[in-house]
């Protein structure tokens, strides 16, 4: 008769299977392997239900059928039923057949256990072999089972030192339940952990802890066959304490040992730094490429704002990331994939991705200034054309017509010069005015390009000068307090836009404010022009943005610079940054 709790343990295993299997249906790849799991589990259960009800020869056939035949043929066909290949049918025949075999000698303790041993060896040979061949979709599924197998195994070779009686059955039984849900997870979220490195790191401590135990066991036995007897809990205890000391050398070891046969023999991280910071240039592909040949990484990206801007290697599924300092207006970081097994970044791969970090950095700033860089000059190019066009537009249309009419006056003016006197006086006066309508295209084109005052009076002066010229709306002068203290000369991009912007804003003040008086204030930082103007009078309305203030934010946008316009209780104010070139 089982023991109840071991009992309560089956019933525990046959749900786990039998809820896995019934939430793996809706995969068609997986369907035969789930169909096998749900009648597996439902034959455990109904076995421990016997069991404990009735007893007898039925529960214990009715376990072997669930558990020696039902099972293992449902590991055999996860997670696609294959056959046709030799070693699968093969798999597949003395799976099954030992199966059988279990079912038909139930009543044979060890004609069961040999029958569960061969199937044992035929499920991890046929695993393994699965694993060397299958794709990776397939391959991260069998890596679940054979994790969930891996400690499967483990607990029942040491349940039976734990304690005597039921509770090693009750672990055992236990850890059996986690192989259905871990199938479940590697078909249905196989990436949701690097199983890979969870296997490393399950075998490496289980290694220790073998290690472990053999050690404390060897001395032990040693000062018993020294001593002649069993040692006292003091001397175990020394011992035991002198065995721990060898436990976490012997993971740090055996992890080493297991990297560098997955991996090979990882870099020195100032001789892999040294490489990589020789290869980092322009071009931030050659020196990702430098990175991951350097530290041996399967991927490795870079990325700006959320988007990947150059890459090498193959996506994998965990990466890390470092952040680069790129300015407050950018985001960029370094992604790198882990390599096979490895769950975080070993720490001298991060020193080393710490010290390269801001050169790569750097060539992403000067990647975003040459973007910058290109993005201005074709802007440049095509106001430049945008100019050309206006003027050819201007001088066809007005400028043109006008000297052609003046060639044409003057024609007229030769045929009726000894003619007609009086007539040739009125063509006179004709051409005179339309010459001096020609000079004034001329210069309304002159000053569109740039305002000779500028030229003539620097910009202050000339400032000062049209000031003076400006009228509210019921004639009243607007007075001007122009402030420009220390103000150097400036490059000539900048000069007329701080003109028009000035000469913008006060033209406004004196059209649309209620104010009589205005402040302009120029000062010249070490990188820009500020300007400020501001009136202590009010629209009555909030400011509607206009062709005025949409110039204004244009010419200052031209020179990469910034404006605002508001309304504020105090009075309207325009602010604009000019940047100079150095």
């Amino acid at each position: 008769m089982t023991a109840y709790p071991a009992l309560l343990a089956l019933a525990v295993l046959g749900v786990s299977a039998a809820v896995s299997g019934l939430a793996l249906l809706g995969v068609r790849r997986v369907r035969p392997s789930a169909v096998l799991m749900v009648f597996a589990g439902l034959a455990i259960i109904s076995g421990a239900v016997l069991e404990a009800t009735r007893g007898g020869y039925a529960p214990r056939l009715t376990f072997i059928i669930g558990g020696a035949l039902l099972a293992p043929l449902a590991l055999t066909a996860y997670p696609a039923l294959t056959w046709r290949h030799p070693v699968d049918f093969v798999s597949l025949v003395v799976i099954g057949g030992s199966g059988v075999l279990a079912v038909v000698w139930a009543e044979s303790d060890a004609a069961v256990t040999t029958m569960l041993l061969v199937i044992g060896c035929a499920l991890i040979a046929h695993t393994w072999w699965k694993i060397e061949r299958a794709p990776d979709r397939d391959r991260w599924a069998l890596k679940w089972m054979a994790l969930a197998g891996s400690l499967v195994v483990i607990t029942m070779f040491i349940s039976p030192f734990l304690q005597p009686g039921p509770v090693g059955e009750v672990i055992a039984y236990l850890a059996m339940s986690t192989v259905a849900p871990a199938l479940y997870v590697g078909v249905r979220r196989p990436e949701v952990v690097d199983v890979r490195g969870l296997m490393v790191r399950f075998v490496v401590f289980v290694t220790a802890v073998v290690g472990y135990v053999a050690l404390f066991m060897t001395v032990e036995s040693l000062v018993e066959i020294l001593g002649g007897r069993v040692p006292p809990p003091g001397t175990l205890a020394i011992i035991g304490a002198v065995a721990a000391t060898t436990f976490h050398p012997l993971q740090v070891v055996l992890r080493a040992v297991v990297d560098v046969l997955l991996f090979g023999a990882r870099p020195d991280p100032l001789g892999a730094a040294t490489q990589v910071v020789g290869h980092i240039g322009d071009d931030p592909v050659l020196a990702l490429r430098a990175i991951r040949e350097a530290l041996v990484l399967p991927y490795c990206a870079l990325r700006l704002d959320g988007k990947t801007v150059a890459e090498s290697g193959a996506a994998v599924t965990h990466t890390r990331t470092l952040p680069l300092a790129l300015g407050p207006d950018r985001h960029g970081e370094l992604a790198v994939g882990l390599r096979p097994g490895d769950l975080t970044l070993p720490p001298g791969d991060s020193h080393v991705l710490s010290l390269v970090a801001p050169l790569l950095a750097q060539t992403l700033r000067a990647r975003a200034l040459a973007d910058e860089l290109r993005e201005s000059r074709g802007q440049a190019i095509t106001a430049i054309e945008e100019e050309r066009r206006r003027l050819r537009r201007d001088l066809h249309d007005g400028l043109g017509a006008r000297l052609s009419g003046i060639a044409f006056t003057s024609d007229a003016l030769r045929n009726t010069l000894r003619t007609d006197p009086t007539g040739a006086e009125d063509l006179l006066r004709t051409l005179r005015q339309e010459t001096v309508t020609a000079l004034e295209d001329i210069r309304g084109l002159v000053y569109a390009m740039r305002p000779p005052a500028l030229d003539e009076l620097g910009l202050v002066t000339a400032l000062r000068q049209q000031a003076l010229a400006l009228r509210t709306p019921n004639g009243t002068p607007l007075r001007v307090d122009l402030r420009a203290d220390r103000l150097q000369a400036l490059p000539a991009a900048v000069e007329v836009a701080a003109y028009r912007i000035v000469v913008e804003a006060l033209t406004n003040v004196a059209r649309h404010s209620t104010s009589t008086n205005a402040t302009v204030s120029l000062t010249l930082c070490e990188e820009a022009l500020e300007i400020e103007i501001t009136d202590d009078g009010s629209t009555g309305t909030p400011w509607q943005p206009g062709v005025g203030i949409a110039s204004m934010r244009e010419r200052a946008a031209e020179l990469r610079g910034t404006l605002s316009a508001e309304c504020t209780p105090r009075g309207g104010r325009v602010h604009a940054v000019l940047p100079i070139p150095p």
